[in-house]
């Protein structure tokens, strides 16, 4: 737990400085002021994540982390757990949603086995298990406490990774047939919700799946009785393997100090839970957009983020993260390369007819 514990320590506050500075030069633009909406409050907490008024966002990593989950015994998915293997090959073949987008927009697309059910011997797959998939959260609790953090640090490893290679962007993606389940059991307990109100339909989920799944649910917290202010058990008794290995990626890049991207439902469950076991990472998240699924609008409003895209996705994956790469990048180029009034030679009189 030594990994966890310092990788925490080492989380800051934004540079409160460089983001003045940034607003400054924002507000200086040849624009009128706070036209460009939520490009320049990205460009600013982008300032105060890299201590720079050049923020490096062109090496970008998508992380994608796979785990099966045990609860697909209550039928809360139409979808065979064997899906969850059989995309491995997609994602590693170039073939799937995340894949192509990642091609799009020029990311790396790094594919973890962090708890498939069956041995995963895939090329372009790192293998990384720390179980073979979670246990029923609606009969017992998902994990171990020892569990919860291997796979956590399985996260903050494979981000650290990328940091040293280069990464300056880091993104969540997600694989795991029934993990829309957990994702709803985390959001109900950390945001004191009932399970109807967090549940929503995941993939092409009818009624009667959907009353399984509310359910299940209904069972996890009742039988586990998570503690809402221990992110930790919170994760161990109804969370998944791969959320967890989200949630590291999230505390690594807070404390690399670099920006992530969060993508969608399970994405930002596994958000919750950093924010949860350290609330100063909240700072380094950039919401990607504003998922199909419900339940994904009350994850957003509990961490106090405004998603950049809504396109009513709802694939995960690390899709709609991918598509909102290219806003960063133009977040930075309006930071750098749009002139100042001073710059072009407007007087003040003519910026005030601007702003008017």
């Amino acid at each position: 737990m030594s990994l966890l514990n310092e990788t925490i320590s080492a989380i800051a506050p934004l540079d409160a400085g460089w983001m003045e500075k940034a607003q400054s030069r924002v507000d200086s633009l040849i624009k009128p002021p706070g036209s460009l909406g939520r490009l320049e409050e990205l460009a600013v907490q982008l300032a105060g994540i890299t201590s720079s008024l050049r923020p490096p966002v062109q090496n970008k990593v998508i992380v994608l982390m796979a785990g099966d989950h045990g609860v697909v015994e209550e039928g809360v998915s139409i979808a065979p757990q064997e899906v969850t293997y059989q995309m491995l090959s997609a994602f590693a073949g170039g073939v799937a949603g995340v894949s192509v987008f990642s091609q799009v927009v020029g990311a790396r697309l790094i594919i973890v086995d962090v708890g498939v059910k069956v041995p995963v011997d895939i090329p372009g797959v790192l293998s990384c298990k720390v179980k073979n998939g979670t246990d029923n959260i609606a009969k017992g609790p998902a994990m171990s406490r020892q569990e919860a953090v291997a796979a956590l640090e399985v996260g903050i490893r494979v981000a650290s990774e990328q940091v040293d290679a280069g990464a300056d962007v880091l993104a969540l993606g997600d694989m795991g047939i029934g993990n829309t389940t957990p994702s709803s059991a985390i959001l109900a307990c950390l945001a004191g919700l009932t399970p109807q109100e967090a549940t929503g339909r995941g993939t092409f989920v009818n009624d009667e799946v959907l009353a399984r799944k509310i359910a299940a649910v209904e069972s996890a917290l009742r039988i586990n009785k998570p503690d809402p202010a221990d992110g930790l058990d919170v994760l161990a008794k109804v969370g998944g393997l791969e959320i967890a290995g989200l949630a590291g990626v999230v505390l690594a890049a807070a404390a690399r100090r670099k920006p992530v991207l969060v993508d969608g439902f399970i994405s930002t469950a596994a958000a919750m839970i950093a924010a949860k076991l350290a609330p100063a990472c909240r700072d380094y998240m950039i919401p990607a957009h504003l998922s199909g699924e419900q339940g994904h609008r009350l994850m957003l409003e509990y961490l106090g983020l405004k998603p950049l895209l809504q396109l009513d996705m709802r694939l995960g994956e690390g899709t709609g993260a991918a598509l909102a790469m290219p806003l960063l990048e133009a977040a930075v180029g309006m930071l750098t390369r749009m002139a100042s009034f001073q710059d072009a030679g407007v007087s003040d009189l003519d910026r005030d007819k601007a702003a008017g």
